[in-house]
């Protein structure tokens, strides 16, 4: 259990972090601070923050908790969200990312309204606050308070007043870019603790050898290092075999997540120019090629270590208690709290973002000043995180396996999204009502098909409506006259090369997840 070195080095950690955020985002003497500072930190960020801070903002206790809870059940299978994870990154450096840097939005509803107009944006703008709060920051907060119950006896909802005043105390003032600049000591952390837990528990398994450790583990349970699962195995509804790869499902939900997300590409918004926007996401992809390590590891040794648990989301928490000698507990400890509230303050950041600058500015019938935006945004900040507080035990206090709850219930709206900004992007005669339709029947057939057949895989669900959605934006678009609009985008005037390292690179980090499906597969 916890000891005094353990609650020291925690507290070291607040502090540190905190003090960091206030140096980082301390304001020049005589400049007024604008909402291109507060909300995309000036666009000055260089190439190892974006990367950093892409993953502290992904990876939070919906991973780390959530996820080995699913290593434990499942095993090396779920990590297919990680490593092909670095693949859409690539794709939403070389492809998207030149477009949204070139019209110089703030935010994805932004974009939208450039394109099409005020209700589309509008709609999307609440869609993601609703998402983001309701899901996304409940999922974190009670994900994370869980970790803090188990290893310290702290109450849950205490749990969760904690990680929400220390995200709150390091990036309430400071904005983006105060998150971005300590993501970076954040995700060195997260793998430290990851790691360390990883081969603390190979060494105990292989009696002080980790080599020997993973062999056993090996044995002991081949079936958790099968990339490809059967149709016989009790979880090929979530991850049905070949298809996980092949299949439009998993990509549909990494497009959009990596390339559409607010909360995601914000960090490459506020990038210096597209080539350090593109070196960070190059960075961020070979850190995804880790994270199975960091991640799913620790929940298929827990399955040998400790075979029976109450919950699976406690396989992670877990192991930190029973493995970890004082003083790398509380290290770790301050690894798993960073991650998260990294993920929180990310949230919480782009929450007031599209409040502020979408949905405020457009019901504002006089011109908001500069300092009056960084307000409301501040105030948006608070006001999500206490929702998300108040919300986070009705709505998850039931649940198991919440990673898989996550992903079936963002599901239902993805494939939609995704439509909606690829026939933004790439095609000149998509009209505002056609993505309308698309997202409409995303949500309808989403909810129907999960109704009628439950037992048809999520992943498979996806892309089916996907198509439906495509389809029925097409049939729209036929309808009202199948003609080019003056807002299309005009593609010959961007610049979609990258630099030959970005090409090597991509090149080797497909190769290295060829070798690794065709190893483990």
């Amino acid at each position: 259990m916890f000891n005094t070195l353990d609650w020291v080095i925690v507290g070291l950690y607040c502090i540190g972090i905190i003090s960091l955020a206030t140096y980082v985002s301390r304001k020049k003497h005589g400049v007024e601070r604008n909402a291109e500072d507060y909300f995309l930190a000036g666009r000055s960020l260089p190439w190892w923050a974006i990367g950093a801070s892409l993953i502290a903002a992904n990876i939070s206790a919906e991973q780390i908790i959530g996820m080995s809870g699913q290593g434990f059940v499942v095993g090396m299978a779920i990590a297919v969200w990680e490593l092909t994870a670095a693949i859409a990154l690539i794709v939403m450096a070389k492809y998207f990312l030149p477009l949204f840097l070139e019209k110089k939005i703030y935010t994805m509803p932004q974009f939208l309204e450039q394109r099409f107009d005020k209700r589309v944006s509008l709609v999307l703008s609440f869609f993601w606050l609703t998402v983001y709060i309701f899901v996304n920051l409940t999922a974190v907060l009670w994900l994370g308070s869980i970790a803090i119950n188990t290893l310290t006896g702290l109450s849950l909802t205490n749990g969760m007043i904690i990680l929400a005043v220390l995200s709150l105390a390091y990036s309430l003032s400071g904005g983006l870019k105060a998150v971005a600049m300590t993501d970076i000591v954040q995700v060195i952390l997260l793998i430290f603790g990851g790691l360390a837990v990883s081969f603390i528990a190979l060494n105990k398994i292989g009696n002080g050898y980790i080599g020997t450790g993973l062999v056993e583990v090996y044995q002991q349970m081949p079936e958790k290092f099968d990339m490809i699962l059967s149709p016989d195995n009790p979880s090929y509804k979530n991850l049905p075999g070949i298809w996980i790869l092949i299949g439009a499902g998993v990509w549909i939900g990494h497009f959009a997540y990596w390339g559409f997300n607010q909360y995601i590409t914000q960090r490459a918004l506020g990038a210096k120019s597209i080539k350090e926007a593109q070196k960070g996401v190059m960075f961020a992809a070979y850190l995804k090629l880790l994270m199975p390590i960091v991640i799913v590891l620790p929940g298929i040794c827990a399955a040998v270590l400790f075979p029976v648990l109450e919950k699976t989301d406690q396989a992670y928490p877990t192991m930190m208690i029973e493995l970890l000698p004082n003083g790398l507990l509380g290290l770790t400890f301050a690894a798993l709290i960073a991650a998260i509230v990294s993920s929180l303050a990310s949230m919480t950041n782009s929450i007031s973002t599209i409040f502020t600058m979408d949905i405020c500015r457009s019901f504002s019938k006089n011109e908001i000043s500069q300092s009056n935006l960084i307000k409301i945004g501040r105030s948006a900040v608070v006001v999500s995180m206490m929702i998300a507080l108040v919300m986070a035990k009705p709505i998850l206090g039931n649940s198991d396996q919440i990673f898989q709850y996550i992903q079936n219930f963002t599901g239902l709206f993805t494939p939609g999204i995704l439509v909606i900004f690829l026939v933004a992007l790439f095609w000149k005669k998509a009209t505002a009502l056609s993505v309308l339709v698309a997202a409409i029947l995303s949500v309808v057939m989403s909810v129907f098909i999960q109704a009628s057949f439950p037992e048809f895989p999520y992943i498979h669900r996806m892309g089916a409506v996907f198509f439906t959605s495509g389809l029925g934006c097409y049939l729209t678009c036929i309808y009202q006259g199948f003609k080019d609009q003056e807002k299309a985008i005009d593609l010959n005037g961007i610049d979609f090369s990258t630099t030959k390292a970005f090409n090597i690179n991509t090149s080797i980090i497909v190769c290295a997840l060829a070798l690794i499906y065709i190893t483990l597969g």
